[in-house]
Protein backbone atom coordinates (compact mmCIF):
# COMPACT_ATOMS: atom_id res chain seq x y z
CA UNK A 1 0.00 0.00 0.00
CA UNK A 2 1.73 3.36 -0.91
CA UNK A 3 -0.85 5.55 1.29
CA UNK A 4 -1.64 5.52 4.49
CA UNK A 5 -5.07 3.49 4.64
CA UNK A 6 -8.03 5.42 6.24
CA UNK A 7 -10.61 4.45 8.69
CA UNK A 8 -13.41 3.18 6.04
CA UNK A 9 -10.72 0.44 5.08
CA UNK A 10 -10.81 -1.11 8.15
CA UNK A 11 -12.99 -3.95 9.39
CA UNK A 12 -12.21 -5.90 12.57
CA UNK A 13 -13.14 -10.15 12.11
CA UNK A 14 -14.17 -12.75 15.88
CA UNK A 15 -15.70 -16.11 15.32
CA UNK A 16 -16.59 -18.09 17.99
CA UNK A 17 -16.94 -22.17 17.05
CA UNK A 18 -18.12 -24.93 18.37
CA UNK A 19 -16.48 -28.43 18.41
CA UNK A 20 -17.32 -31.30 15.77
CA UNK A 21 -16.26 -34.65 15.43
CA UNK A 22 -14.24 -36.79 18.12
CA UNK A 23 -14.23 -35.11 21.36
CA UNK A 24 -15.44 -31.70 19.32
CA UNK A 25 -11.30 -30.83 18.36
CA UNK A 26 -12.35 -29.68 14.98
CA UNK A 27 -13.76 -25.82 15.06
CA UNK A 28 -17.07 -25.60 13.31
CA UNK A 29 -17.51 -21.45 12.83
CA UNK A 30 -21.03 -20.78 15.16
CA UNK A 31 -21.05 -17.15 15.42
CA UNK A 32 -19.41 -13.89 13.33
CA UNK A 33 -18.70 -10.47 14.39
CA UNK A 34 -17.37 -7.59 12.40
CA UNK A 35 -16.87 -4.06 13.69
CA UNK A 36 -15.41 -1.21 11.91
CA UNK A 37 -12.87 1.15 12.73
CA UNK A 38 -15.21 2.82 15.57
CA UNK A 39 -15.99 -0.25 17.35
CA UNK A 40 -19.65 -0.59 16.07
CA UNK A 41 -21.18 -3.81 14.84
CA UNK A 42 -21.34 -4.16 11.06
CA UNK A 43 -22.24 -8.25 11.23
CA UNK A 44 -22.94 -9.91 14.09
CA UNK A 45 -24.92 -13.66 13.11
CA UNK A 46 -24.77 -17.04 14.58
CA UNK A 47 -24.26 -19.01 12.36
CA UNK A 48 -26.57 -22.82 11.44
CA UNK A 49 -24.83 -25.56 10.59
CA UNK A 50 -24.02 -27.12 7.33
CA UNK A 51 -25.51 -30.97 8.93
CA UNK A 52 -27.70 -32.15 11.63
CA UNK A 53 -26.22 -30.44 14.57
CA UNK A 54 -27.26 -32.87 17.07
CA UNK A 55 -24.75 -35.49 15.71
CA UNK A 56 -22.68 -33.30 14.55
CA UNK A 57 -21.71 -30.84 17.05
CA UNK A 58 -20.16 -32.64 20.04
CA UNK A 59 -18.57 -29.97 21.63
CA UNK A 60 -20.52 -26.94 21.75
CA UNK A 61 -18.25 -24.57 24.26
CA UNK A 62 -21.02 -23.67 26.13
CA UNK A 63 -18.89 -22.67 29.10
CA UNK A 64 -16.65 -20.80 27.71
CA UNK A 65 -18.72 -19.25 24.27
CA UNK A 66 -22.58 -19.44 25.76
CA UNK A 67 -23.07 -20.71 22.61
CA UNK A 68 -25.84 -23.57 22.42
CA UNK A 69 -27.84 -25.78 20.63
CA UNK A 70 -30.76 -23.41 20.38
CA UNK A 71 -28.83 -20.41 19.17
CA UNK A 72 -27.72 -22.36 15.99
CA UNK A 73 -31.28 -23.45 15.63
CA UNK A 74 -32.86 -20.24 15.54
CA UNK A 75 -34.48 -18.34 12.91
CA UNK A 76 -32.19 -15.67 13.23
CA UNK A 77 -28.85 -18.25 12.41
CA UNK A 78 -28.10 -17.59 8.97
CA UNK A 79 -26.61 -20.22 6.84
CA UNK A 80 -22.92 -21.07 6.37
CA UNK A 81 -23.14 -20.27 2.84
CA UNK A 82 -25.16 -17.55 3.04
CA UNK A 83 -22.97 -15.81 5.85
CA UNK A 84 -19.33 -17.19 3.68
CA UNK A 85 -20.59 -14.99 0.88
CA UNK A 86 -21.64 -11.96 2.65
CA UNK A 87 -18.65 -11.86 4.95
CA UNK A 88 -16.02 -12.67 1.89
CA UNK A 89 -17.96 -9.48 0.05
CA UNK A 90 -18.01 -7.21 3.31
CA UNK A 91 -14.32 -7.59 4.32
CA UNK A 92 -13.02 -8.06 0.19
CA UNK A 93 -10.85 -4.68 -0.37
CA UNK A 94 -11.01 -4.05 3.74
CA UNK A 95 -8.02 -4.23 5.75
CA UNK A 96 -8.71 -6.72 8.38
CA UNK A 97 -8.05 -6.48 12.13
CA UNK A 98 -8.15 -9.49 14.51
CA UNK A 99 -6.50 -11.66 16.72
CA UNK A 100 -4.89 -15.14 15.00
CA UNK A 101 -7.04 -14.25 11.83
CA UNK A 102 -5.85 -17.47 10.63
CA UNK A 103 -8.23 -19.18 12.98
CA UNK A 104 -11.25 -16.93 11.86
CA UNK A 105 -10.67 -16.99 7.73
CA UNK A 106 -9.94 -21.41 8.17
CA UNK A 107 -13.26 -21.89 9.73
CA UNK A 108 -15.32 -19.03 7.35
CA UNK A 109 -12.97 -20.93 4.31
CA UNK A 110 -12.38 -16.90 3.03
CA UNK A 111 -8.67 -16.56 2.19
CA UNK A 112 -7.58 -12.45 2.42
CA UNK A 113 -4.40 -10.98 1.25
CA UNK A 114 -1.89 -11.22 4.05
CA UNK A 115 -0.80 -7.48 3.36
CA UNK A 116 -4.63 -6.73 3.99
CA UNK A 117 -4.25 -7.83 7.29
CA UNK A 118 -3.62 -6.54 10.71
CA UNK A 119 -3.25 -9.42 13.45
CA UNK A 120 -2.06 -8.17 17.07
CA UNK A 121 -1.39 -11.64 17.64
CA UNK A 122 1.94 -11.79 15.42
CA UNK A 123 2.79 -7.98 15.44
CA UNK A 124 6.57 -8.45 16.60
CA UNK A 125 6.54 -4.96 18.77
CA UNK A 126 3.49 -6.38 21.11
CA UNK A 127 5.34 -10.10 21.49
CA UNK A 128 8.69 -8.36 22.33
CA UNK A 129 7.24 -6.21 24.67
CA UNK A 130 5.58 -9.25 26.39
CA UNK A 131 9.02 -10.89 25.64
CA UNK A 132 7.95 -13.55 23.69
CA UNK A 133 8.91 -12.79 20.51
CA UNK A 134 8.28 -16.04 18.79
CA UNK A 135 4.96 -16.93 20.49
CA UNK A 136 1.44 -16.45 19.87
CA UNK A 137 0.24 -14.55 23.15
CA UNK A 138 -3.31 -14.37 23.25
CA UNK A 139 -6.00 -11.65 23.23
CA UNK A 140 -6.76 -11.57 26.84
CA UNK A 141 -2.87 -11.10 27.98
CA UNK A 142 -2.27 -8.54 25.07
CA UNK A 143 -4.99 -6.42 26.20
CA UNK A 144 -4.42 -6.73 29.81
CA UNK A 145 -0.55 -6.26 29.84
CA UNK A 146 -0.63 -3.52 27.18
CA UNK A 147 -3.85 -1.61 27.28
CA UNK A 148 -4.82 -2.49 31.02
CA UNK A 149 -8.11 -3.59 29.64
CA UNK A 150 -10.07 -7.14 30.87
CA UNK A 151 -11.72 -9.21 28.23
CA UNK A 152 -12.36 -12.46 28.17
CA UNK A 153 -13.68 -12.28 31.61
CA UNK A 154 -16.47 -15.27 31.49
CA UNK A 155 -17.60 -16.86 28.91
CA UNK A 156 -15.46 -15.43 25.10
CA UNK A 157 -17.42 -12.92 23.18
CA UNK A 158 -16.66 -12.28 19.47
CA UNK A 159 -17.76 -8.69 19.50
CA UNK A 160 -15.68 -7.76 22.16
CA UNK A 161 -12.89 -10.06 21.16
CA UNK A 162 -12.97 -8.05 17.68
CA UNK A 163 -12.99 -4.37 19.60
CA UNK A 164 -10.13 -5.20 21.89
CA UNK A 165 -7.75 -6.34 18.18
CA UNK A 166 -8.81 -3.13 17.26
CA UNK A 167 -8.03 -1.02 20.20
CA UNK A 168 -4.90 -2.61 20.28
CA UNK A 169 -4.08 -2.17 16.95
CA UNK A 170 -5.30 1.47 17.04
CA UNK A 171 -2.77 1.94 19.71
CA UNK A 172 0.08 1.05 17.62
CA UNK A 173 -1.60 2.32 14.14
CA UNK A 174 1.33 4.83 13.58
CA UNK A 175 3.78 2.90 13.91
CA UNK A 176 2.45 -0.24 11.99
CA UNK A 177 1.34 1.57 9.17
CA UNK A 178 4.74 2.99 8.57
CA UNK A 179 6.44 0.10 8.71
CA UNK A 180 3.77 -1.25 6.50
CA UNK A 181 5.03 1.69 4.13
CA UNK A 182 8.57 1.31 4.65
CA UNK A 183 8.23 -2.18 3.62
CA UNK A 184 9.13 -3.53 7.03
CA UNK A 185 6.93 -6.10 7.48
CA UNK A 186 6.24 -5.54 11.79
CA UNK A 187 4.67 -9.15 12.22
CA UNK A 188 5.84 -12.73 12.15
CA UNK A 189 4.33 -15.00 10.26
CA UNK A 190 0.85 -17.14 10.76
CA UNK A 191 1.32 -20.75 11.44
CA UNK A 192 2.37 -22.24 7.88
CA UNK A 193 -0.19 -25.18 8.40
CA UNK A 194 -3.09 -22.21 7.83
CA UNK A 195 -1.08 -20.47 4.38
CA UNK A 196 -4.47 -21.40 2.56
CA UNK A 197 -6.18 -18.53 4.81
CA UNK A 198 -3.82 -15.96 3.11
CA UNK A 199 -3.63 -14.69 -0.87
Amino acid sequence: MSTVPTSDQFLALSCSNVGVGPGGTTSMVARVSIVDYRGSVVFDKYVAPTMDVRRAVTDYRTSATGITQAHLYSGDAWAFSVVQQYVASLIKGKILVGHSLWNDLSVLGIPHPAVATRDVALYQPFRNALRSPHQVVGLQTLAWQLMCRRCQEGQLHPLENARAALDLYRSHADEWEAAVMKGNWPCALPPSTFSRCYL
